[in-house]
């Protein structure tokens, strides 16, 4: 892997890992354009700690206020445990069937079919009405629910931020509520794939700090804050709809490519 392909795959890992179009299938599908068998273990664990930066630099008052109020405020410590709540179902899915989610990233026909999946979500999604409950009413069926929609979209092709967001407002968030619970409930999770990745990196060696990597980091970061911020103005504007059209065209093209192969 080159400088650019790098760049290339840092600037799609930080956009496509907040954006409702599936981080993991497009990693996929670019990597097998740019004749990139893989990216690398010690690439991924860098782009993934970019990728909370994104998030923690951009919710950081959040994340602050979160952890100040939690001993005293009823209603933030009640927000953080229901955001602890929801990463068990995602962490128990990682752990569990981690290994048949890994053979899931080899098939890009799989990828693009799920991709037409996402583009479903997505459009139901533009059709959901939000709801009233803000960060004082999650509960922990809603927690958990959320947690389990996060650990569906391990498979590639899944948007992560697109089930979450749907999930939350149909559990009846308020878009702002639902927003903040996808968004910090990603932290834990983001973490704990780079942590599992770290722990193939003490098997395979770190491979150092080429090119590829010191510039894929910066690149994922920036491209991460940009796409959040997007993300947030286009569902706060109800047009999602956007993303659904495209994940549908992405994923029709690949399946049709995989088909005519």
């Amino acid at each position: 892997m080159n400088a650019i392909d790098g760049v290339i795959l840092g600037i799609i890992q930080g956009f496509t890992e907040f954006l409702p179009v599936s981080s993991s299938g497009h990693l996929v599908i670019f990597q097998e354009i740019l004749g990139v068998k893989e990216a690398g273990i010690t690439f991924e664990v860098m782009v993934h700690f970019a990728t909370v930066l994104s998030v923690i630099w951009v919710f950081g008052k959040d994340i602050l206020r979160l952890l100040r109020k939690f001993a005293g405020s009823k209603r933030e410590r009640h927000f953080l445990l229901m955001l602890i709540l929801g990463a068990i179902p995602t962490g128990l899915m990682g752990l569990l069937l981690g290994e048949v989610f890994a053979s899931l990233f080899d098939s890009s026909l799989l990828t693009g079919t799920m991709l037409l999946m996402t583009g479903a979500v997505l459009y139901t999604l533009s059709r959901l009405k939000p709801g009233h409950k803000d960060e004082g009413e999650v509960t922990a069926a809603d927690a958990l629910l959320i947690g389990i929609a996060q650990g569906i979209a391990i498979i590639p092709g899944i948007s992560r931020s697109g089930m979450t967001i749907t999930t939350a407002l149909w559990r009846g968030m308020d878009k702002d509520t639902a927003v903040r619970f996808s968004f910090l409930l990603s932290i834990p999770v983001i973490l704990g794939a780079a942590l599992l990745e770290i722990r193939k990196l003490n098997m395979t060696g770190f491979s150092g700090m080429p090119a590829g990597l010191l510039l894929g980091m910066p690149a994922a970061f920036v491209s991460g804050i940009i796409a959040i911020r997007l993300f947030v103005n286009l569902l706060r504007k109800s047009k999602f709809h956007y993303f659904a059209y495209y994940c549908w065209l992405a994923g029709l093209f690949t399946v049709l490519v995989n088909i005519l192969r």
